[in-house]
């Protein structure tokens, strides 16, 4: 039940947040003088979608393998880096447990910590400029 709510949850966040980003864009809450605020917005994006991909493995059934297997290894088509990256993802060469243990560390400590950060800052910032009008 609770992995249930867990994941229906996180679907919802995605799909408000997605709103939210249409809403600003079209209400063009992106335009000077709310530049940084719009960035923390895209950061905070970024790591809605990180929480999807470390947490859609953490079952670590087969669906949750071959999503890690994937994810991991599109960084492999950048020259030069993308080798050393993908192990620094995996933690080591090929999928494995310790592959599980540091997307469960993403999901249950630094992507919280980085949210609440940047949540932080996209309020304060808000709070200090205020909210834009429709066009």
């Amino acid at each position: 039940l609770i992995r249930s709510v867990h994941r229906w949850s996180a679907s919802m966040m995605v799909l408000m947040m997605i709103l939210h980003v249409f809403r600003v864009y079209l209400t063009g809450g992106f335009k000077k003088p709310r530049e940084l605020t719009w960035v923390t917005g895209v950061i905070l994006a970024v790591l809605t979608v990180s929480f999807g991909v470390t947490g859609y493995s953490l079952p670590w059934d087969q669906i949750g393998y071959w999503a890690v297997k994937i994810v991991t290894g599109v960084p492999e088509a950048i020259p030069v880096i993308g080798s050393p990256l993908v192990e620094l993802l995996r933690g080591s060469v090929s999928v494995s447990q310790s592959t599980l243990t540091r997307f469960y560390s993403l999901h249950t400590f630094i992507l919280p910590l980085l949210t609440a950060v940047f949540m932080s800052m996209h309020f304060l910032m808000i709070r200090k400029q205020g909210i834009s009008g429709p066009l």
